[in-house]
């Protein structure tokens, strides 16, 4: 697959352009989007800023720093959102989402039984019902603000 191809790389190239909701939280290796194309709002994508398609291709300083990512976004979306708990996936095997990303999905207490775990996957490509682009972006804002402000820690740094 080219990085053309790949729509994780695509969005990277035209980072300056980007809507907040593609750009949450960025540091110098991961990037935090609100994802697209989604019924449910709230759930978040981890991605590495450059293409890797598998956790044995992280370096280093990116695998050092993805456990203490997905906690601190478990607990920023269980503060925005009040849901129960974040679920945290990753496959990356759908056409053209190859590029390695983990999925931080808000399971609020109502959600559908029948689209608990890996069945919330079900709320992609939700199309008239996807979260607008203006709610992501509002989202994102308080996402990023609960990160920020210490709200949401970083793991290393509580016991």
């Amino acid at each position: 697959m080219s990085l053309t191809e790949c729509y994780s790389c695509a969005r990277e190239a035209e980072f300056g352009a980007l809507p907040r909701y593609q750009r949450i939280v960025v540091d110098e290796h991961w990037r935090v989007v609100h994802a697209v194309d989604c019924a449910l709002p709230g759930w978040l994508v981890l991605l590495p800023r450059r293409h890797v398609e598998s956790m044995a291709e992280l370096t280093a300083a990116e695998a050092a720093s993805l456990g203490g990512w997905l906690v601190r976004l478990a607990r920023a979306v269980e503060a925005v959102t009040g849901c129960a708990k974040a679920y945290v996936a990753q496959f990356g095997e759908a056409e053209g989402f190859a590029h390695l990303h983990f999925h931080v999905v808000p399971r609020g207490a109502e959600l559908d039984v029948e689209l608990r775990g890996p069945r919330v996957f079900g709320l992609l490509r939700a199309g008239d019902r996807a979260v607008p682009e203006d709610r992501m972006d509002e989202i994102g804002l308080r996402v990023a603000a609960a990160l920020e402000t210490g709200l949401v820690t970083d793991p290393a740094t509580t016991r």
